[in-house]
């Protein structure tokens, strides 16, 4: 009898332990305007983007070789929190979900997405 508990115990355990699970990500993606290196404007996309993450953007990373990015949309399901410094950093401002948008002098190095 103690042997069928225990396998029934070991068996609900390893169930447990081997469901994947899901990462927890913003649905949608999020665009952004940034200077390329012959001055021209490129949008970047940020598909899926990690929830709760900050996320620097690569091609706006270093403020003392770039101008910021602009213009920023959000088509998430999550908020998108926008920063004006790597890393999270300085001024801020928050995009609503699937809708949220920012014009050309909403500077932005950094965003998170929350719910």
């Amino acid at each position: 009898m103690h042997l069928r508990r225990a396998a029934a115990v070991f068996g609900a355990l390893t169930l447990v332990l081997t469901v994947p699970t899901s990462a927890s990500a913003a649905t949608g993606e999020f665009r952004y305007t940034y200077s390329g290196l012959d001055g021209r404007p490129q949008v970047a996309v940020l598909a899926d983007p990690p929830s709760e993450e900050c996320i620097t953007l690569p091609e706006v990373a270093d403020p003392g070789a770039s101008s910021p990015a602009h213009s920023p949309r959000n088509r998430t399901d999550e908020t998108a929190t926008v920063f004006t410094e790597p890393g999270c950093e300085g001024d801020y401002f928050t995009l609503r979900p699937r809708t949220g948008y920012g014009s050309a002098r909403l500077a932005l190095r950094s965003v998170v997405f929350s719910r």
